[in-house]
């Protein structure tokens, strides 16, 4: 090992004055939320908020409690789409507020799991007989990024698969062991053709085993629809066929629930409107996914359920979720004036802050409040993660602009593997320096003003994962009802959706008016061709010759149209 280079453990990167501070040492023991049942916990002392902070909006916080039950009850907390708010009820179906829903929600979860038992266990089979070892997740938004997170968290070294190897050698985790493999993940998560040719090049000769799962609530979510489009394509060309390798989950009656029937695919199972794709991770959105992969979705649940049960408490300091939220709003001054920095301190949560950044902004960046006053609410989130953002953005963190806040994610066990146990140094292990980064970070970044709170969990595994789930998903309600706004639509969203509904309309009628004859003086070798702006005027839309022009630029990227010289000049003819 001569030529490895080691660092002196004696000289820190940090120095370690700041942990030996007992002011530090008093604030963190009245200011650390711990919660033993839930195996978490939250510490806000690095937050510089003073106690009459926490009485002031005590008031406050009383009405979001308020509010929260309410909602749990089955009250419209979707005033907009007149709709509830139920994911909460997917994790204990006994707070469901009817017997009728108690009930969807029991079955939906008992054939989620029956379902995927009899895939892994060989009982469903491929078209040609044998056992799927492989499923593609076909979605976008919430219906990709928590199954998304969840597999890469579960299905990491250290995590859930590690911790039942462990537990299968005599180790001291209790993770319930899979009896059958697991398929592999693959997610088609965006229109890119690109992408969807990367996933299914990376399936290849594989297809045959793989089990297509198709998750959109209403059927027509377009980018979710084209890569059904372009899976079924692969399928028929490999000479198989699309229904007998798919499931999808969907609302009840809908364009994609309807297709599914009509070509007997392998199951259906339903999305209701009172869960939001952001928080439909404990639904069979997210449950089935996880369950092939053989994730231990019960644990999951259980995980969330205890912490719904904690974070319902009215009180703010053994309250996780309520701390949480009020130290945003402390943060952010209730305007969302900095920016939530997620930094978890291992690999397998590296997708938490893309599924944070849905969750949070999609929920609380919002132009009207609930009386319809404009207010531009909002957090912005990103993040990396430990110690790779050491090497990132952290230098700008500690002395660049001060518009953030940080949320540390640590985990204390480092599993049971090789890479865990290795001296790298004597007395040394990688994981005592991941730990020494994470504190010498949280300390550089104080002594310079900059404000940080820490979540600490013993490990990552699928309880772990549905008590980070719910923890959030309580935030952001509790949140949302400070600043007075409604986090269960998403108004934005629907506008981009429209906006490129009407940009491919305009396509439509570019590429129809290309196809006609055109003026007799286009330029010599042009053929019938005509500039942009002269399309535009042809077709009404003079005033959108912009945008005509990018769309034939793209076009004729793509052999789809022909262009005659380059620039804004150029004239476009038929292909």
């Amino acid at each position: 090992m001569d030529d490895v280079a080691f660092v002196e453990v004696s000289s820190p990167f940090y120095p370690l004055e700041p942990f030996m501070s007992k002011n530090h040492w008093d604030r963190y023991r009245q200011y650390v939320c711990e919660c033993e049942k839930i195996g978490l916990t939250l510490d806000v002392s690095r937050m510089d908020f003073e106690e009459e902070f926490l009485r002031k909006m005590k008031p406050a916080m009383d009405r979001a409690f308020a509010a929260m039950d309410e909602l749990e009850k089955g009250a419209i907390a979707n005033p907009d789409e007149k709709r509830m708010v139920g994911h909460y009820w997917l994790r204990s179906a006994s707070h469901a507020p009817t017997a009728e829903l108690r009930t969807e929600i029991e079955e939906t979860l008992a054939k989620v799991k029956a379902f995927a038992a009899d895939v892994l266990g060989g009982k469903i089979k491929t078209q040609k007989g044998g056992k799927f070892t492989q499923v593609l997740v076909i979605g976008i938004g919430g219906s990709a990024l928590g199954p998304q997170f969840v597999a890469e968290a579960l299905s990491a070294p250290g995590s859930e698969k590690a911790l039942r190897q462990a537990d299968s050698e005599g180790g001291s985790h209790s993770a319930p062991r899979i009896p059958h493999p697991a398929l592999k993940s693959w997610f088609l998560d965006n229109t890119d053709p690109v992408g969807m040719s990367r996933v299914l090049a990376g399936i290849g000769g594989r297809l045959g085993e793989t089990l297509s799962v198709v998750i959109s609530k209403s059927g027509s979510t377009p980018e979710t629809r084209n890569g059904m489009l372009v899976a079924r394509q692969a399928y028929s060309d490999a000479g198989l066929s699309f229904a007998k390798h798919a499931v999808a989950v969907t609302g009840v009656g809908s364009k994609l629930d309807q297709a599914a029937e009509s070509e007997g695919w392998l199951g259906r199972f339903a999305m209701w409107d009172w869960v939001g794709g952001r928080t439909s991770e404990t639904s069979a959105v997210g449950l089935l996914p996880a369950a092939l992969a053989g994730v231990d979705i019960d644990a999951m649940l259980a995980g969330a359920g205890a912490c719904d049960a904690i974070t319902r408490k009215h009180e703010m300091m053994g309250n996780p979720a309520a701390l949480l939220a009020m130290m945003w709003f402390y943060a952010t001054g209730g305007r969302g004036e900095k920016d939530m920095v997620v930094l978890p301190y291992r690999d397998s949560l590296l997708l938490f802050s893309r599924y944070l950044q849905q969750l949070v902004m999609e929920s609380l960046g919002k132009e009207k409040d609930l009386e319809g006053r404009t207010v531009y609410q909002g957090i912005s989130v990103y993040g990396n993660k430990g110690s790779t953002d050491q090497h990132a953005y952290v230098q700008q963190l500690r002395e660049g602009v001060r518009n953030f806040f940080v949320t540390f994610i640590e985990v204390l066990e480092d599993g049971a593997s090789e890479a865990a146990k290795l001296e790298v140094e004597p007395g040394v292990r990688c994981g005592d320096y991941l730990r020494g980064f994470y504190m010498g970070t949280r300390s550089a970044l104080h002594d310079v003003g900059r404000e940080s709170m820490t979540i600490t969990v013993k490990r990552v595994d699928a309880f772990t994962v549905g008590v980070l789930i719910a923890l959030y998903e309580r935030a952001v309600g509790l949140y949302a009802v400070l600043v007075n706004i409604n986090a269960y639509h998403q108004p934005g969203v629907e506008a981009g959706k429209k906006a490129a509904a009407a940009v491919l309309s305009l396509q439509q009628k570019v590429v129809s008016e290309v196809c006609k004859s055109a003026k007799p003086q286009a330029a010599p070798g042009s053929g019938n061709g005509r500039t942009a702006e002269e399309i535009a005027m042809a077709i009404g839309a003079g005033d959108q010759a912009e945008a005509v022009y990018l769309l034939l630029r793209g076009l004729a990227a793509n052999g789809r149209v022909k262009q005659v010289e380059v620039g804004t000049g150029a004239i476009f003819l038929k292909a």
